[in-house]
């Protein structure tokens, strides 16, 4: 196999005769600016500078980028959490007034088990709906459709029909679910009558699946005046819901709450005009802004990377004779564009979305918040990029790099076995454990003892259960916990060592790892050389009379 560094000499082409200069001159120069061209495509930004003199305009670009995402976020974050704060208490406000009896922290799920215990909490929640202005400390009002109150909807749902005796165990059911609501509309404010209007609503529990109360409720979320931002105007649709699905004998209830925002009709706030509306606008706009001049910027850099190695590819098996491997023509495509252009989309999109929230058009804020928050992550995961341009600084990055590969073979194989314990956790345990009752908890309590988190709890919970369950699940998380924490983990832990003590290794020694490096590598020309003011021609045939002649 031919030598990088001593390229096959191809048929020389004449013209008229001969070729100027000698054949072997020009194609020595040829091997050689095609490999300070490629030098060149892989130095830093530093170092491009001092090798052609052109500003790090992209590197200036991210760290502002940087700066002013990260900003966003903030400000975003703090406007966020004032809604979600002012989202969960209402719902605990909700459950307090429409609830009997509900507790900030119950020992166990809110459930009914007597028939009287059902009517008496219905009975109590229209109550609690008709006095709600007198009874509220909040600012909840009622709402109101062309001028009139919407009424409260109590609906139930039940099998059509259905013929039940336990006792001979026989039964005969239509599964055909029927639904019966009842609208009750509440008071005039000017009335003081707090009674709750009668209402002809019966129960046949033996058919009952559910009864669900809706509800809307109005208020003004006030505690934005003091960070000078506009209120917004909720509108809570509440569900109140008592489940009989099981028919079990207990009745589980909860309050679901729905929110909607809404730009408020007419408001004045004194001494407050739109001007901090606007400059956060503004301030969105340049965002969005430098993120596309990112993107476009990063999305040249990769297509000429693209382009670039398909030339590498054409010029090695030109001059070499010698296909070049995937791996090496991966190294043209950085990883790190590929990463800030995904970022610079989210950060785009979040901000649009922003943006729209801002002006009350739009109301996503887990949406936006997703987008903001995991294009911050990346600008900031981008950062170790820089670091990199340090030698003794990128070692992770090398070490990342290199063991993503058998990192991604390793988690492959260990996955069906943790997937084998999680089916048969949830088949076998579920029943007689909180924690193996849905497939998703067993995935998250497994999880959770892989790194040695509530594992006496885990044991002792089984302690009560039938010898045969116990000793099961003994088994079970003994040789669980042994296999992954003892085994799995341990080669999880010394595939990246091998693969760090590799690379630190060939740092030590300076050994190129591939063909491409390799073949740079013979580039002696150190930036400051002046060897690369200009950038040759990339024209690769297979006579150095056809580029030069």
């Amino acid at each position: 196999m031919e030598d990088p560094q001593h390229p096959v000499r191809p048929e020389v082409r004449r013209q008229n005769g001969h070729c100027r200069p000698s054949a072997r001159t020009l194609e020595s120069k040829v091997v050689e600016d095609f490999r300070r061209r490629l030098k060149y495509f892989f130095m830093n930004p530093c170092e491009k500078y001092r090798a052609r003199g052109r500003k790090p305009w992209k590197l200036m670009l991210q760290i502002v980028k940087i700066a002013i995402i990260t900003i966003q976020l903030v400000s975003f974050g703090l406007s966020n959490e004032m809604v979600v704060t002012f989202k969960e208490d209402n719902l605990m406000a909700f459950r307090h007034l429409f609830l009997k009896g509900y507790k900030d922290q119950p020992l166990g799920p809110y459930a009914l088990y007597t028939r009287a215990d059902v009517y008496d909490h219905i009975h109590h929640v229209v109550n609690r709906y008709i006095s709600l202005q007198n009874l509220t400390v909040g600012n909840l009002a009622y709402e109101r459709v062309d001028g009139e109150f919407t009424p409260l909807s109590l609906c139930q749902d039940f099998y059509r029909n259905s013929s039940i005796d336990p006792g001979n165990e026989t039964f005969d059911i239509d599964p055909h679910i029927d639904k019966d609501c009842i609208s009750i509309y509440p008071v005039q404010p000017l009335d003081n009558s707090t009674s709750v209007p009668h209402f002809n609503f019966s129960l046949d529990f033996k058919r009952l699946l559910s009864v669900n109360i809706y509800l809307t409720l109005k208020t003004i979320n006030l505690q934005t005046v003091r960070h000078h931002e506009l209120p917004d105007c909720y509108d809570f649709h509440i569900k109140i819901t008592f489940d009989n699905h099981a028919h079990s004998g207990k009745i589980m209830v909860d309050v679901e709450n729905d929110v909607r925002i809404n730009e408020c009709r007419d408001w004045n706030v004194e001494g407050t005009s739109c001007k901090n509306d606007y400059l956060l606008l503004w301030f969105d706009s340049v965002v969005i802004l430098a993120c596309f001049i990112s993107l476009i910027l990063c999305t040249r850099s990769v297509i000429n990377g693209v382009q670039l190695q398909f030339e590498f590819n054409t010029f090695f098996h030109a001059y070499y004779n010698r296909i070049v491997t995937w791996s090496d023509r991966m190294e043209f495509v950085n990883g790190w564009y590929i990463l800030i252009i995904v970022s610079d989309t989210l950060s785009i999109a979040g901000s649009v979305l922003k943006i729209g929230i801002q002006t009350k058009f739009l109301t996503n804020y887990d949406v936006c918040s997703i987008l903001l928050g995991t294009a911050t992550m990346l600008v900031w995961v981008g950062v170790i990029r820089y670091l990199g341009f340090f030698k003794k600084y990128n070692i992770l990055i090398l070490t990342l790099r290199a063991a993503f590969p058998n990192v991604i073979r390793f988690c492959c194989c260990a996955a069906m076995i943790y997937l084998g314990y999680c089916f048969c956790g949830w088949i076998v345990l579920g029943p007689y454990h909180d924690k193996f009752r849905t497939l998703d908890r067993v995935t998250e309590c497994l999880f959770s003892l892989i790194n040695g988190d509530d594992m006496y709890a885990t044991f002792l919970k089984m302690r009560d259960k039938s010898y045969m369950v116990w000793l099961f699940s003994r088994l079970y998380l003994y040789s669980f916990i042994s296999l992954f924490i003892y085994m799995v983990l341990s080669l999880f832990i010394a595939v990246i060592t091998d693969t760090y003590d590799t690379i630190k290794h060939h740092q030590q020694d300076k050994v190129p790892v591939s063909q491409l490096q390799a073949f740079v590598a013979e580039c002696r020309d150190q930036p400051e050389s002046g060897r690369y003011q200009t950038e040759p021609a990339s024209c690769f045939c297979l006579s150095p009379c056809c580029c030069f002649g």
